[in-house]
């Protein structure tokens, strides 16, 4: 709903409720002002809370990733490797 139609609602129901002396059958129009600013109040609170629960940051970090380190007959096996540019004449 939002906070802007949370508002309207409200304002709308004590216009209804409080400004409005009329009686349509068996329709009270206070009544429905009321039950319009509690619709508008629920709608605000959910709204707020919706908004505040979207806010909160979530910071992770990445774990470092772990090299698999071969081994051979229970020895760490290094293992060398030179990359070249090519072109370089080294």
């Amino acid at each position: 709903m939002g906070i802007g139609g949370s508002i309207f609602l409200i304002a709308v129901g004590a216009i209804l409720a409080f400004a409005v002396e009329a009686e349509l059958g068996w329709l009270s129009v206070s009544t429905v002002g009321w039950v319009l600013m509690l619709a508008g109040l629920v709608g605000l609170i959910l709204t707020m809370w919706f908004w505040q629960s979207r806010r909160r940051a979530v910071v992770t970090t990445a774990a470092p990733a772990q090299r698999a380190v071969p081994v051979q007959d229970d020895r760490v096996v290094e293992e060398y490797r030179e990359v070249r540019r090519p072109g370089t004449g080294v």
